[in-house]
């Protein structure tokens, strides 16, 4: 039996989560102009250090680190982009090793997202993504989040949807132990 344990990330898993969130997106790299996913790396690899990324959170499978997910406070913070008006928590970069994928690392890291976001006493919780990554749209949707149209992020031709989970103590995936 597989066993998933999250935890806060420390300063000396830096440089595997970079590599983790590297490899996870790399699927992605086909679906953007070169200039857009070299810009995309960079702010991958810039985040892992962001002073403005108010909680990093880590998963382990079977004592291998093997995800990651980053948690901001407001629109401001994690793209800044003050206009959008989010003062919430915001999702970022969530990323599952390969090799670790079907196991529910990604789903334990969103409870913990959502547990943390409960904890700082807000009452939603946003996350941005495109059409490209469909894997992730339907695990968030079946998780609870619903499309926030006026908080999408319009970058040249491409819309970055944004969605929002409305946070409610009865969610029973919310309140299950990690």
């Amino acid at each position: 039996m597989t066993r998933i344990v999250i935890r806060e990330a420390e300063k000396t898993d830096a440089e595997i989560i970079q590599s983790i969130i590297l490899n996870a997106y790399n699927q992605y790299e086909q679906h953007l102009p070169q200039d857009r996913w070299e810009q995309y790396q960079e702010d991958m690899k810039d985040a892992v250090h962001n002073e403005k990324v108010k909680a990093r959170i880590a998963a382990e499978l079977d004592g291998e680190l093997v995800g990651s997910v980053f948690l901001y406070d407001s629109s401001e913070a994690a793209y800044g982009l003050p206009e959008l008006g989010i003062h919430s928590p915001i999702m970022r970069l969530l990323a599952v090793t390969t090799k670790a994928r079907g196991h529910g690392v990604a789903t334990a890291l969103i409870r913990a997202s959502v547990n943390r976001s409960l904890l700082w006493g807000a009452e939603t919780l946003h996350l941005h993504t495109n059409d490209m990554m469909s894997s992730a749209i339907k695990l968030y949707e079946r998780l609870g989040f619903e499309r926030a149209y006026d908080k999408d992020i319009i970058k040249g031709e491409s819309v970055v949807k944004s969605y929002r989970l409305l946070l409610r103590s009865e969610y029973s995936w919310v309140t299950a132990s990690c």
